[in-house]
């Protein structure tokens, strides 16, 4: 199995990066001598730094001996290469930083100068592990937390045991087919993929572009790799279970590619054996300021000033300091947590900065002039990093510690329209599949039909979930059996990628009103899921679980309840029970084998307090746990209680979904009739008539939820004066 290294930190700071925020000392300018990455060369370090003009200089001619003589030279722009021009071995990687680790914290001590090599390496406890993963693997992938040393570990670890192997690292999206094929024609490379969210998506990583790499093979050709845990865990089992059904298949084929690695986990949190060994380098001060941090922070985290970058950005917000510097990083911030991937240009920040002011204060702030506020940005904290890291030429990215700040609001709607508006078809796709995992199907459908009209591959696929799940099922069904048509022209009828569009078809058809109809395409589809992938493949438990819901809605649940039975023993074998589709199975049989109310009430309390303590109250299961014990309240006749669990229901649905996600308007119509139930027919009306409004501009004429909102308002008594 490959090794996958999963990093701390969700940008890939390349070496030019590392250039920039050191390039006040004379050891800045002596490493930009050896190291350059093509084009990123033209502009390295801040361009607000006096010395950016002079790291050009120094660094063009590098580029243009890249540009002729060697066998790699094609696609020099995007690799990092040595000052001739080529591909270096690990051994002449003798410092961390190329690989993507953050430049430590070198403030002076005593007022003299830090020298400008890295810390002393501190060995990880995981490293037996890495070491051991390498030694078998050919795909290796680094998780953890941003600053928690990951890319540290990998380049030591790698360094140690492939001294003499390429080292070949992409700097970009665009440079991964060349990357690939350098590696490949090596007898012994290192294809370094720092940062891996980075190489996912629209023309990113797949499976077929590994199986086509000579190898990787352990020892010989290996593809190492780092990622944040907040990134890794959107393709983790939860997510995977959580997005099982309608949205599934938005992201399979970057999940695929994980799937391939073996997994090493790096804690960002120091084990006490861990700072003992750091102990013994505390004559270095910055190892021993990192140490007397003590237990709130990770040594590499202090290391590398992230706690500092993160008060500096809070801090500025005061008047009179660096306000609109401020907002220039909280708009680069949402550009990455939007999903762009890539720089932002110094006049795209201009741009979008002014809102993030104005929200804050504007000029009551006493803010700064633009130049002044890009310049304190992309200045580096003791050498490190700034909280902006690029340059004039390639644009500015946030630094990722940034990214992890607690409490942080959800990405608003002027930043969103604003970026989408004059992002390309990839970025486009990368936006819209992000938006989608995070439940914002408006977004992620206006996104993806930019991707499409620019000729994304595998755009139109995802286009119809999103549409579908954005309240326009009709539209998806027809698109969807477009699609599997063409697929199964070309792959057949139960090629995995076929089955998957088989899957989201018949998911639709019964969204659009036809359960019967998407019962049986399920049930045929569970039979050739189970044939092609195995009976415990996610894929076949998936299309179980569907046909028994649509078999239940199409009026037989003592049947689904059958069908639940048998579904939750086997969930509970192959996946245990806290995965989430084993929570989601449980609710579904409690509702269809009813029974004596109190006997349900009890089952669905014990699995609220499950989904709560397994899930966490946010998460999307949980919350439909809540949906059906308020539905059950209102059976029961307690409406008072039920008009309470709705209104309580639509506040979170709406913070954690936003108001216009199909889920949100269905709890605010059941609130209405709660309150119609519970004598405030005035108080139903105005629920009803607003949220009838509003959905109108989401969901396609006819969709079940305009029709019950239709159908409640008709129910309702005419109001006080008006004639009957």
């Amino acid at each position: 199995m490959p090794v996958l290294l999963v990093r701390e930190n969700g940008r890939a700071r390349g070496w030019p990066a590392y250039v920039g925020a050191v390039g006040l000392g004379a050891a800045a300018l002596a490493l930009a001598s050896v190291w350059t990455s093509g084009a990123w060369a033209t502009g390295i370090g801040a361009a607000v730094t006096t010395l950016s003009g002079l790291l050009a200089e120094r660094l063009q001619p590098q580029r243009e001996a890249a540009a002729a003589g060697d066998a790699d030279r094609t696609g020099a722009d995007a690799l990092l290469r040595t000052a001739g021009g080529r591909i270096p071995t690990l051994r002449q990687v003798d410092r961390p930083e190329p690989a993507g680790a953050h430049p430590a914290d070198g403030r002076p001590a005593d007022g003299g100068r830090m020298p400008g090599a890295a810390p002393a390496y501190i060995r990880r406890d995981v490293e037996p592990q890495l070491r051991e993963a390498l030694g078998r693997a050919g795909f290796v992938l680094l998780v953890g937390e941003s600053t928690a040393g990951k890319s540290r570990l990998a380049h030591e670890v790698a360094r140690a045991l492939f001294p003499r192997h390429a080292f070949v690292r992409p700097l970009g999206r665009a440079a991964l087919p060349q990357a690939l094929r350098v590696a490949g024609a090596r007898r012994r490379a290192v294809l370094w993929l720092d940062d891996l969210e980075e190489f996912l998506g629209a023309d990113g990583l797949t499976t077929a572009m590994l199986a086509a790499l000579p190898g990787p093979v352990p020892g010989r050709r290996i593809v190492l790799a780092t990622m944040r845990a907040q990134e890794f865990r959107r393709f983790d089992a939860r997510e995977e279970s959580r997005l099982t059904g309608s949205d599934r298949d938005a992201w399979r084929t970057q999940r695929d590619v994980l799937r391939q690695a073996e997994v090493v986990r790096l804690a960002r949190h120091w084990s006490p054996d861990e700072r003992a060994r750091a102990a013994a380098h505390a004559e270095d001060p910055r190892i021993a300021a990192a140490l007397r941090a003590g237990e709130r922070f990770g040594i590499a985290e202090v290391l590398a000033a992230g706690p500092e970058l993160l008060a500096a950005w809070h801090d500025a917000w005061t008047p009179g300091a660096n306000p609109r510097g401020a907002a220039v990083v909280a708009a680069a911030v949402d550009c990455r947590r939007a999903g762009l991937r890539g720089p932002v240009s110094r006049d795209r920040l201009r741009a979008l900065h002014g809102p993030y002011l104005a929200q804050r204060g504007g000029g009551d702030l006493q803010p700064e002039p633009f130049d002044e506020a890009m310049n304190w940005a992309c200045t580096a904290v003791y050498a490190t990093s700034g909280l902006l890291i690029g340059n004039y030429t390639q644009g500015y990215t946030a630094f990722d510690y940034l990214l992890n700040t607690p409490g942080l609001a959800p990405v608003p709607e002027h930043l969103w329209q604003a970026l989408l508006s004059g992002v390309t078809a990839a970025e486009a796709y990368d936006m819209g599949l992000l938006a989608h995992q995070e439940g914002r199907p408006a977004r992620a459908a206006e996104a993806l039909s930019r991707a499409q009209l620019g000729g994304v591959p595998g755009a139109d696929f995802l286009l119809a979930i999103t549409v579908g799940d954005a309240g326009r099922p009709r539209r998806a069904a027809a698109d969807l059996a477009a699609i599997t048509r063409r697929r199964e022209y070309a792959l057949g009828p139960c090629h995995p990628d076929t089955l998957a569009a088989r899957h989201q078809l018949a998911f639709f058809t019964g969204e659009a009103g036809n359960p019967h109809a998407a019962a049986g395409r399920f049930a045929a589809l569970a039979a050739d899921t189970a044939s092609v992938l195995g009976p415990g493949h996610p894929d076949t438990l998936a299309a179980r679980s569907e046909l028994a819901y649509f078999t239940g809605e199409s009026g037989a649940p003592a049947e689904a309840a059958r069908q639940l039975s048998r579904l939750l023993a086997d969930r509970l074998r192959v996946q245990g029970p806290e995965d989430p589709q084993v929570l989601a199975t449980r609710r579904s049989l409690i509702w269809y084998r009813g029974g004596e109310p109190a006997r349900t009430e009890a089952e669905l309390a014990e699995l609220l307090a499950d989904a709560e303590r397994c899930l966490g109250p946010d998460d999307p299961h949980t919350l439909a746990v809540r949906s059906s014990r308020a539905a059950l309240a209102g059976r029961a006749g307690r409406t008072a209680e039920a008009a309470a669990a709705w209104e309580s229901l639509v506040a979170d649905r709406t913070r954690v979904m936003g108001p216009d996600h199909p889920h949100t308007i269905y709890a605010r119509l059941e609130w209405g009739r709660a309150l119609a139930s519970s004598d405030r027919p005035e108080d139903a009306r105005a629920v009803l008539t607003r949220t009838l409004g509003e959905a109108r501009a989401r969901l396609e004429p006819g969709h079940r939820h305009l029709r019950l909102a239709r159908e409640l308002l008709a129910g309702l008594p005419p109001p006080v004066g008006h004639p009957a």
